[in-house]
């Protein structure tokens, strides 16, 4: 019977891993692959064998990358927003809000930063250890035009009545359609922050791209 090969989105849709992972693999030699035209085509036959023999370490490792290619929808790379100045939270709420705005995340600054404000005089969304999970209250599907997460970092100390008495610096700014999305965010973004590395990493980094790495990065990668 003759192979059937299938395109990396292909390959990516059943593994629900990113093409970026399928290159990855494609680089690793892990499937068989055949060049059809200017494209590299994966042995499906081979794709297949390699699932069914995975081991524990695999099995969690493929777990781990869906998890990741789960956040990275909602975190782009060009939804990180580096040191920009505030004089106080909400001159840095304000600054996101219009960010967001800028960025076509959501359809009304204004809004944005009211409903944010409104979930802040309730309570601090700042967590501790520099940094601030901000959300609204209430979750507003048809004012955000897609689920996003903005990231934002601001080039001095704010001060944000958190819990540890320490001034904010990391910003998360939470845009999501319904709970699901909210809670898997708000746990995948408590799991990085836990590790003083990956601040670390935030607070250093001298472009968007490496914050990216360091928000996308296996979590292996970031305990070595």
């Amino acid at each position: 019977m003759a192979k059937k090969y299938i395109s990396q989105a292909e390959a990516a849709k059943k593994l629900k891993v990113s093409d970026r992972v399928i290159q990855e693999m494609i680089n690793s030699k892990i499937f068989e692959t055949k060049q059809v035209g200017k494209n590299e085509k994966i042995d499906e036959d081979s794709l297949n064998e390699w699932l069914e023999n995975l081991n524990e370490n695999d099995e969690k490792m493929l777990a781990l990358k869906r998890v990741i290619c789960h956040f990275e929808e909602y975190m782009r790379p060009e939804n990180i927003f580096l040191d920009f100045h505030a004089e106080n939270k909400y001159d840095a709420i304000r600054i996101l809000s219009e960010h967001a705005k800028d960025m076509k995340l959501v359809r009304d600054a204004r809004w944005l930063y009211e409903v944010v404000v409104a979930r802040e005089e309730l309570i601090s969304t700042a967590i501790g250890n520099g940094v601030a999970l901000l959300h609204p209250r209430h979750l507003h599907p048809s004012k955000i035009k897609a689920p996003s997460i903005l990231f934002g970092r601001s080039d001095e100390d704010v001060d944000f009545d958190a819990p540890d008495n320490k001034p904010v610096k990391i910003f998360f700014m939470l845009l999501l359609h319904n709970d699901k999305q909210h809670l898997f965010s708000l746990s995948y973004i408590s799991k990085l922050i836990m590790n003083p590395g990956v601040l670390e990493s935030f607070l250093n980094a001298s472009n968007a791209e490496e914050i990216h790495t360091a928000l996308t990065a296996p979590m292996e990668d970031k305990n070595s």
